[in-house]
């Protein structure tokens, strides 16, 4: 018999309330220990039930979710997947919530919630589900100065990272410590439409690097970040001399659009040994062929390890692969990527 999930949802929103609850009913392995209007409620249902997951609306009354997930991360850190709304208000408070220590979101529609949320009943199944398996401690969110420099200069290179479940804070980590004059990095956060863009501003501002929202035909530029399109695969093609951005909206590819998978296969092909590819916290396998493929083409390819997971999926399908050749904590994968890119004018080896 499967170990049951108790799960609180926190709403100021009655229906909403009552439409989770009743999916949360609806599914075997969950329990629904409560349903809670506000924080206060919430403070006195987590303490009486210590559920293993909590659904938290970002807007609520009296005490907003934001305070709520700080006060709850300090005092006794739990999963919480955080119920956000389609703006962008909305996205940048929910990327404030990731990094507080959230693990992942819903997007709550803004009309006809009743059938939204009913389409959308599997995707909040696996994402409670995904949640609760989550390691949660409280964020560390101070930014780390860049600790390395490029010496080897060069504008052949190319950097590629791939995330999910807890990979915003895990790019920040990265992207954080990134010299200056770093080879371009091209990114894929599973994430929806309406918050990449918020959150490559959000990178921008934390990174000596610049980046933003990679739009479709613009070249690769060394020292700037590109982040995939909520919705949309990534490529990198050929194009003269220049390596150059393919946006398209193919069917999904590891389940996914954008798609890890997608954005390593394009580099294996045109990239090889130019490459160094990187796949970060995250659950399910997408990365994994791609990442093998890329390390087939003679790429350097790096998995972050399992204690600064948030979620090790990811990572230990391209690991149980054979495709990483390195297995770091996201705190040491800068300094790697500029070493290895340092020692590019000779042979690298592991």
């Amino acid at each position: 018999m499967n170990k049951q999930i108790k799960v609180l949802v926190v709403d100021d929103s009655a229906l909403i309330r009552s439409l989770l609850s009743e999916i949360i009913r609806s599914v075997p392995d969950f329990t629904l220990v409560g349903s809670a209007p506000d924080a206060f409620v919430a403070k006195d249902m987590v303490k009486a039930y210590s559920p293993d997951v909590i659904t938290l609306d970002v807007e609520m009354p009296k005490v907003d979710g934001l305070t709520f997930l700080d006060r709850l991360m300090k005092a006794k850190p739990t999963p919480v997947l955080m119920v956000s709304s389609l703006t962008e208000i909305g996205a940048d408070v929910t990327l404030k919530a990731l990094e507080i220590g959230a693990v992942d979101f819903f997007p709550k529609p803004k009309i006809d919630i009743t059938n939204c949320i009913e389409t959308y009943r599997s995707e909040i199944i696996s994402k409670i589900r995904t949640v609760s398996q989550a390691k949660v401690r409280s964020k560390n969110t101070t930014i780390n100065a860049p600790r390395s420099v490029i010496k080897f200069k060069t504008t052949e290179k190319i950097v590629a990272i791939g995330a999910s479940t807890g990979g915003t804070v895990a790019l920040k980590t990265v992207l954080s410590q990134m010299p200056i004059d770093s080879p371009a990095i091209v990114m894929t956060q599973h994430m929806p439409p309406g918050f990449t863009k918020t959150f490559a501003k959000n990178l921008d501002s934390i990174s000596a690097i610049k980046v933003k929202e990679a739009e479709d035909g613009e070249r690769l530029i060394p020292g700037c970040a590109y982040l995939a399109p909520g919705d949309h695969h990534l490529e990198v093609v050929r194009c003269g001399a220049d390596y150059r951005i393919k946006l398209s909206t193919e069917e999904r590819v590891s389940g996914h659009r954008p798609s890890v998978d997608v954005m390593f296969h394009s580099l294996a092909q045109i990239g090889g040994s130019n490459v160094i590819g990187v796949i970060l916290t995250g659950m399910g396998k997408d990365g994994a062929a791609g990442m093998l493929k890329l390390l087939h083409a003679d790429g350097i390819t790096i998995a972050q390890d399992e204690a600064s997971s948030v979620i090790f999926g990811m990572p230990k399908a391209a690991i149980d692969l054979g495709a990483a050749q390195m297995v770091l904590d996201v705190q040491d994968i800068p300094h790697k990527i500029v070493e290895v890119i340092n020692t590019l004018g000779k042979e690298y080896r592991i």
